[in-house]
């Protein structure tokens, strides 16, 4: 039996994987934590005999994983607040199944010395990099000439710039391909979520940025694949559902069954390939940068994202503001390197109050 720590139980991650936990009997959980919706996060700990619940913080996720002594942490959690809880599950040697993209991206040198220092493992569960993973199959990375990474193109995939001045947040929202929360789903119609997913890659897999490229694929059925020095590519296909790589982290190494349904290949379909428009959007380009520069940049990078995502879903930013403030904010603030949790928090809290500065500014 696995036991299994759910942070960010009621979110669509954390529902898919309550799904995925139900029809596996060699799954329980043993903790759950969510930020809000008091009610089904109880709901979900009582239908589970779970012991450890953990409501907006109380107690502290680091707290609830030293407490509840999970084989896996699966941390759904959205956004930089995720990363206390990375930094415990690896310092402890607890495996990690990581869909808090955020928290890699922000504190990525610190996760990987802790997770050196408490030997548990590291497994993606973004749908991208779990496909990467699976492709690279540990080959020395010498026999890879690139890692390229697929992306829908969001909702408003062909749209130029000035087509994006006066889209909706219900337009941002209606993706067409994945179902997922909010923020991630802004992140998609941006690509930014593709920047950050390219930033992860690279503290994931230890491949320069100059290796790690990305391909608009609006079907959404190849995830990854991997560009060997040989000419072979290796790819990872599948529909467009979260539980096979929830699944494949929870349950690795083995590859237990799914309720998923399996590609078809009797039937007709085509897998078309674009380049991204970094004119139109931006932000990928911008994360790009902030990877290249490394030290804090990222993590500077994702504070301003989520203030500029917040403001947009606030109805307080238009959708072109967000680009231009992640870029005001990469130019205003120092980057240094972080050397422990208090400098990355220290540098966090002040590109969020840049980034606000910034937001202010934009619709002034």
């Amino acid at each position: 039996m696995k036991r299994v720590a759910l942070l960010g139980a009621t979110g669509s991650i954390g529902r898919q994987t309550v799904e995925i936990v139900e029809r596996n009997p060699e799954l329980e959980l043993c903790a759950v934590a969510a930020s809000s919706s008091r009610d089904e996060l109880l709901q979900i700990a009582r239908a589970h005999s779970v012991p450890h619940v953990s409501l907006a913080g109380d107690p502290p996720l680091e707290e609830l994983i030293a407490a509840s002594d999970p084989d896996v942490v699966l941390n759904a959690v959205v956004g930089f607040a995720g990363v206390r809880a990375t930094l415990a599950a690896l310092e402890a040697g607890i495996d990690l199944a990581l869909a808090n993209k955020e928290s890699l991206v922000a504190a990525g040198p610190l996760a990987l010395a802790a997770q050196g220092r408490g030997g548990g493992r590291l497994l993606p569960v973004d749908s991208e990099h779990s496909a990467a993973m699976q492709c690279l199959e540990g080959r020395p990375l010498d026999t890879v000439d690139a890692l390229v990474l697929t992306a829908s193109g969001g909702p408003f995939r062909g749209r130029t710039r000035p087509e994006l001045a006066d889209v909706t947040v219900d337009d941002a929202l209606a993706h067409p391909t994945w179902s997922m929360g909010p923020k991630i789903t802004t992140d998609s119609a941006t690509l930014m979520n593709k920047g950050l997913e390219l930033i992860e890659a690279h503290y994931l897999f230890s491949l320069p940025y100059e290796r790690l490229r990305t391909v608009v694929h609006p079907s959404s059925v190849v995830h990854a694949f991997v560009q060997y020095r040989d000419g072979a590519s290796i790819a990872h296909l599948g529909y467009p559902d979260m539980r096979v790589p929830i699944s494949y982290a929870l349950t690795f190494p083995s590859r237990a069954p799914t309720p998923c349904e399996s590609l078809d290949f009797s039937r007709a379909f085509t897998l078309d390939f674009f380049p991204p428009d970094e004119e139109a959007f931006p932000c990928l380009a911008l994360a790009r940068v902030a990877g290249q520069a490394g030290g804090g940049a990222p993590c500077v990078l994702n504070a301003a994202n989520e203030i500029a995502v917040a403001a947009f879903l606030d109805g307080a930013l238009p959708f072109l503001g967000i680009s231009e403030t992640v870029e005001r904010t990469l130019a205003r603030v120092d980057a240094p390197e972080v050397r422990d949790l208090d400098e990355l928090l220290e540098l966090d809290s002040e590109a969020r109050e840049a980034a606000l500065a910034s937001t202010r500014e934009l619709v002034a």
